[in-house]
């Protein structure tokens, strides 16, 4: 299966983020910063960025995993908002900073359509056992 595939029907697919590259050692997502991820002030959510942050972190870890028998859930995520966006696109770059047998910790780095930080994440996941 397309990892794009992967994101039909789930919250990443409504916020029309995408995949632009995957390996072990990095994933870049976008998604768009318009009526989907918009707060009432006309801002990129916050909550949108941290989705879009958690979303790189997981499945960063799950190409670090046996698919098939293991399984990457979130277990703790902090954000900084260090610039606010009103249209365009936002890029999320996530890269590893520790990938263990039961935890991995990512580093998410999100910036704009002029490269320019917008937030900084890190996002712990647990390794599960599928069931």
């Amino acid at each position: 299966m397309e990892l794009q595939d992967m994101l039909a029907g789930t919250l990443m697919e409504t916020l029309g983020m995408k995949v632009v590259e995957s390996s072990r050692d990095l994933v870049v997502m976008t998604m768009p910063v318009d009526h989907r991820t918009h707060q009432p002030m006309g801002l990129l959510h916050g909550g949108a960025s941290v989705a879009l942050a958690e979303s790189a972190a997981s499945l960063a870890s799950m190409l670090n995993l046996d698919a098939e028998h293991q399984a990457a859930v979130g277990i703790e995520i902090n954000a900084n908002h260090v610039r606010s966006v009103r249209e365009g696109t936002v890029t999320a770059i996530a890269t590893p900073l520790h990938r263990g047998a039961t935890t991995m910790v990512w580093d998410v780095r999100i910036t704009d359509d002029r490269d320019r930080l917008v937030c900084v994440s890190r996002c712990t996941v647990a390794v599960v056992k599928k069931r």
